[in-house]
């Protein structure tokens, strides 16, 4: 098996509990890049979010618009290697740092999260965390499809002589012992890509995760998650899904549509230039139709290369109607996915928009009317100081990437020696903890 075929794709080793550390996030969007350098301080627990054992100091970041990025993969590996070394440049340039290694996001090569059972005879009687490794081990592998990757395994549950509800097994006596995991899964050659671009700058790939999961680490508190809760991030390119059940990460989805399919309507409806398109969707858009504003005309150029082709009248309501149809579209494909994944049997969860097309303005009462569940815009959540522009729900996902290394301790990792990924190039991964150099 060549590369990250049925392999587990880099992850990053457990933050030290008491030690500072430095990272930084790479998100590759379809319409921008951002980029995040953060110290990662040890902090006392916090009431709203248990999991951090650490405080997240932001010292530089950058958005710049992204190029050689189509449905939130890479079509153009020398354009999108220009833009990520433009962005990581910049926010070098404010932190002061230089970054070595960088943990990404991926967002496109149709996520996929199953639920997977696997379970085992136990030799000696008591658990060892090597049956633990091993089971689910064989477990997340059974569940890779060819041509797929690995991006989380994530155990939900352990089952001893068939008594579920286990949350740490080690050490506990069984005849036989099962783990409930979730898997969650992409395209290889997607991540392989995206590896390539960021390997072609220089840089390591200290971990990927997938999007919705990150920007959920961003933006639910504790409590959501205990109750259940749906992340659904909305990029230009791809919406994705995360779904949350009894405090666990259980499901996720996604696929390639987003708010650019918005802005392309939009060109089209009104025959505009795509870049008039977006600015129109941005400070007029909206989903809801009616009321007076909806008689407003506005004048928008027209697309033609002629100057002198007078600008055309357009009504607000034309424009609303455009945007509710494409927005209505999407809710519609959230609301399927969510019926098929674990989420559907949690009557009380909600459900949390990110990403930056959940900005349009209309779309909460939107995706409250077609999920039929109290929705919310989800904000980074827990971060000291963040600049205005960083607050927003389109940092969901390069600010939840600097959280996850405190994650990390949850997943399921493959041993180094069979999960040393080649992608072409000259490096080996799974030299892990480089940007964790003492003395920051």
């Amino acid at each position: 098996m060549t590369g990250l075929d049925r392999n587990q794709t880099p992850k990053t080793r457990p933050m030290p509990q008491k030690r500072t550390a430095l990272v930084a996030s790479l998100d590759i969007g379809t319409s921008k890049i951002a980029c995040m350098i953060a110290r990662l301080r040890p902090c006392p627990p916090n009431e709203a979010l248990r999991g951090r054992s650490h405080a997240v100091e932001l010292i530089g970041y950058s958005q710049i618009q992204s190029r050689g990025v189509k449905a939130g993969a890479v079509v153009d590996l020398a354009e999108c290697e220009q833009a990520v070394r433009q962005a990581v440049a910049l926010a070098e340039r404010m932190a002061r740092v230089r970054v070595e290694s960088v943990l990404l996001s991926v967002s496109a090569g149709r996520l996929q999260g199953q639920l997977i059972e696997a379970a085992s005879d136990i030799k000696g009687g008591a658990v060892t965390a090597a049956d633990v490794a091993r089971i689910t081990s064989t477990g997340m592998h059974h569940a890779t499809g060819e041509g797929r990757t690995v991006l989380h395994a994530l155990p939900v549950g352990y089952a001893l002589d068939g008594v579920k509800g286990i949350r740490d097994p080690r050490g506990m006596v069984a005849r036989q012992f099962g783990v409930d995991m979730n898997v969650v899964t992409a395209d290889a050659s997607v991540a392989k890509n995206l590896m390539l671009v960021v390997e072609r700058c220089h840089l390591n790939v200290e971990a990927m995760a997938a999007s919705p999961y990150v920007a959920g680490l961003a933006v639910l508190t504790d409590d959501e998650v205990d109750i259940g809760a749906a992340v659904v991030e909305m990029g230009a390119g791809t919406t994705t899904i995360a779904t949350y059940a009894g405090g666990r990460f259980v499901h996720a989805s996604g696929f390639a549509l987003g708010g650019q399919h918005i802005t392309m309507d939009l060109a089209r409806g009104i025959s505009a230039c795509i870049a008039d398109a977006e600015r129109i969707k941005t400070l007029y858009g909206t989903v809801l139709t009616g009321g007076s504003d909806a008689r407003e005309l506005m004048s928008v150029p027209s697309a033609g290369d002629n100057e002198r082709d007078a600008p055309q009248v357009v009504s607000r309501a034309t424009i609303a109607n455009i945007v509710r149809h494409r927005a209505e579209e999407i809710f519609e494909m959230v609301r399927d996915r969510l019926a098929d994944s674990p989420f559907a049997a949690e009557p009380k969860a909600g459900v949390v928009l990110s990403g930056g097309a959940s900005q349009l303005s209309g779309t909460l009462e939107l995706a409250t009317r077609i999920l039929g569940r109290p929705v919310r815009i989800g904000r980074p959540l827990g971060f000291g100081r963040l600049p205005n522009e960083a607050k927003s729900a389109s940092f969901a996902v390069p600010s939840g990437l600097l959280v996850y290394p405190q994650y990390a301790h949850l997943e399921h990792v493959e041993p180094r020696h069979t999960r040393q990924l080649r992608t072409g190039t000259d490096g080996y991964f799974g030299k892990v903890g480089r940007w964790l150099r003492e003395g920051f």
